[in-house]
């Protein structure tokens, strides 16, 4: 899956929030000052060629969705940042995070519930 850039990430956000929006409706979830209308109906253009958005034409305008969840496309981009930043290795993600975010004790307690809820699951499902 292609990357996407701030521009076109901030407009999937509210994509993902919104679910169907026209233009106008993207454009107003912008903080003032808004960007300029053909900005960005020129980078939802874009994320219709990349495949990130579809649409629905009503006479004169496209009713916009997303084609890709951020579920999907927050699990993809965490793939390539691991294996781009920590040589594909998930220990090396976990420690640098848990060492550089200045973690809580209740976070740090917090991840380790998830991590053993997960290995749980694993086993009882092998």
């Amino acid at each position: 899956m292609k990357e996407l850039t701030k521009a076109e990430e901030q407009i999937m956000q509210y994509l993902w929030k919104l679910e169907k929006a026209f233009l106008k409706d993207i454009i107003e979830e912008f903080p003032q000052p808004r960007p300029a209308y053909t900005t960005i109906s020129t980078v939802v253009r874009v994320l219709v060629k990349k495949g990130f958005i579809g649409f629905e034409t009503f006479g004169k305008v496209n009713q916009y969705y997303p084609l890709v969840s951020k579920k999907v496309y927050t699990r993809d981009f965490m793939k390539g940042m691991i294996k781009s930043f920590f040589n594909d290795s998930v220990g090396g993600f976990t420690s640098f995070f848990a060492k550089e975010q200045d973690l809580s004790l209740s976070q740090l307690e917090e991840m380790k519930s998830l991590i053993e809820e997960q290995i749980k699951s694993k086993k009882e499902n092998e």
